[in-house]
């Protein structure tokens, strides 16, 4: 018997809503087995090997192209999401493989400059910019020189389906996933960024840990590992009809306490209101802006200039000038207008 297929039949004792591999909607173009490596956790290596997800290192996730060393980047940001959607699948005896296969390419398509550059792109480019869409739209055309990455459906699903910008924690407007592992991503990406961003706005002196809304810090915890481990609890317990092996329930959902998700979204609010949204005032939000502006200016005038994959798979200017702008860290978009700048450009 193959190591995979040894593989598989562990799976078989993983929860009645768990998704095993051998079962998997495949990939859209079919390809034959790895003897080795099960269907997600090929997957999982071919986005840990690609090239968008090494430039996630050099992406901030709040904070653009700061000089400290601690703040968070896109890149740990991923791998903190791993680690929580993993516990909570392991937990709750789902499939671990497809569960970090998820969590390391649900971010491959954010901008740089974090959500300002997300905010950006998709105030100028008429069809709208999310970063959801744009990762699903990497690893099915832009990496390996255009050819994808020919991941399975229910990984392309997880990506897809994980963001949830400017809705409530588990509210109305959360969105459906595919199954029940994408599911535990999507709140586990909650989970990592409203406790992380916490301490680089104060690492940063936006906030001081006395700010934090006293209801959610009395039921969360005053400490960020305290907080992350009240959250994780909670989402086990209050999701562990996920383990139950009963053919006759309905699919389960991945949930929190009604305390706890009260608390979750009056975090998630105090951050958006002092941290995310423009009205900050953020000085390096205003830069990050201008050079979006600037960038997108130049690529829809000389669409020439952008790399053969963009060009491959981009149908006008516009778009061709959204993936590439997209796909750049904060640092190469900052060099990259300044030697554009340089050679004349300065007004286009």
């Amino acid at each position: 018997m193959r190591i995979r297929e040894l593989a598989e039949a562990k799976e078989d004792g993983l929860a009645l809503w768990a998704v095993k591999s051998k079962n998997s909607r495949g990939r859209e173009r079919p390809e034959e087995p790895d003897p080795i490596r099960t269907a997600f956790q090929r997957d999982r290596d071919r986005i840990i090997h690609c090239k968008s997800f090494r430039r996630l290192k050099h992406k901030t996730q709040v904070f653009i192209a700061p000089l400290g060393d601690h703040y968070v980047t896109r890149l740990t940001h991923t791998l903190e999401v791993a680690q929580i959607a993993r516990t909570i699948a392991r937990a709750l005896n789902l499939n671990e493989d497809l569960t970090e296969a998820v969590s390391l390419g649900h971010d491959l398509g954010h901008t740089p400059f974090g959500h300002w550059g997300e905010d950006t792109l998709n105030e100028l480019y008429r069809e709208g910019f999310r970063h959801n869409e744009q990762s699903l739209r990497i690893v099915d055309l832009l990496e390996k020189d255009g050819r994808g990455l020919n991941l399975t459906w229910e990984v392309r699903d997880g990506i897809v389906s994980h963001s949830k910008s400017g809705t409530a924690v588990l509210g109305k407007d959360w969105g459906t996933v595919g199954t029940l592992e994408g599911e535990v991503v999507k709140i586990s990406d909650m989970v990592a960024y409203i406790n992380h961003d916490i301490g680089d706005a104060v690492r940063a002196g936006i906030l001081k840990e006395s700010d934090l809304p006293a209801q959610a810090v009395k039921t969360l915890g005053n400490r960020h590992s305290a907080r992350i481990n009240t959250m994780v609890s909670d989402i086990i317990m209050s999701s562990w009809d996920a383990r139950v092996v009963d053919i006759m329930r309905e699919k389960p959902r991945i949930q929190m306490s009604p305390g706890v998700l009260a608390a979750a979204n009056l975090l998630r609010d105090f951050l958006f209101e002092r941290v995310y949204t423009p009205s900050t005032g953020r000085v390096d939000a205003a830069d990050a802006k201008n050079v979006i502006y600037f960038l997108w200016e130049y690529f829809k005038k000389h669409a020439d200039e952008l790399p053969p994959e963009v060009r491959l798979h981009a149908d006008t200017a516009e778009r061709g000038a959204v993936d590439y702008i997209a796909g750049m860290t904060d640092q190469y978009a900052l060099r990259l207008a300044e030697e554009i700048r340089g050679k004349g450009n300065s007004k286009l």
